[in-house]
Parts: structure tokens; sequence; C-alpha cells
């Protein structure tokens, strides 16, 4: 958990970036089988008017160029939040090892909270092992004061 720990709290910062362009700040990692980082990215749905431009969605592309492969079987997912239901497909599609994220999205996630597409065994791939709520409390006031900001 340590080593998660200390990753997540990079991941975090590497979040506070989605701030500079009014994105949700939320970042995501892929990370191979030997904890060393191929790709990050954070959110640029609004930077970019995409709304496919979430975190995740951008990591696993980034990865599987710099790769050269599609299938990512044996890499960790690391992000910042719970992944949605279309974050959840495509890391499912990606062959995703290991999810680990750090808040929990009770309105939206599809890794155990809301929904668990994930691991949903009528799908022909699912991620192995799935570890959330990592700096969950850090994780979760990130989204809140940006939310809270916004509102205002």
């Amino acid at each position: 958990m340590a080593e998660h720990e200390e990753a997540m709290e990079r991941l975090i910062q590497v979040a506070q970036h989605a701030l500079e362009t009014g994105d949700v700040p939320v970042a995501a990692a892929v990370m191979d089988p030997e904890g060393f980082v191929i790709a990050t990215a954070t959110n640029t749905k609004e930077r970019d008017s995409d709304p496919t431009a979430h975190a995740e969605i951008l990591a696993l592309r980034a990865a599987g160029k710099a790769l050269g492969l599609a299938n990512l079987q044996g890499h960790t997912l690391m992000v910042t939040l719970e992944p949605c239901v279309m974050c959840a497909g495509a890391i499912t599609q990606a062959r995703i090892s290991q999810l680990v994220f750090g808040a929990w999205d009770d309105k939206a996630g599809a890794a155990g909270s809301k929904h668990d597409l994930v691991r949903d065994r009528t799908l022909p791939h699912r991620v192995e092992e799935v570890i959330g709520g990592v700096l969950e409390e850090q994780c979760s006031r990130l989204l809140t004061d940006f939310f809270s900001i916004r509102k205002s």
C-alpha cells in the first residue's frame, strides 16, 4: 500500500495542473509491471472541447502509443477518482490488470461504488485487481474544493 500512496501523492500534484484549464482535477497514470510510469494525463475535456478527454482515456492512449501496444495486460492504471462507465469500458478493452484509485465516485463510479463494470464477469475482459480509496481524503478534497469554487 505504501508504494500506491507515494504514486498517488505524485498523481494528486499532476491533477492540480487540470485546474489551469478549468478541467475537473483528475489525473491518471499507466505503470508497467515494475511500477515504471509509461504515461500520465489529466482531464482536458474543457480545454479540448472533447467529451471523451478523461484522464484515464488519455493515459491509456498515450501508453498504447508509447509501447506500440493496444493490449496493456500486466499494467496498472492509477487514477485520482474512481473511473466512470466510459473509462471503465476503455480500461477493460485495454486489458489493464490492476486499477488503483483514490476517491470513490458514488454518483458515476464504475469500479465498485455505483457500478462494477471493471470486474463484470459477463464481459470478455476484466481487471484482475481493484484497489480503491488510496489517499481518498486528499483526492476527494481536491474535487470538493474545485466544485465549491465553481459554484461560487
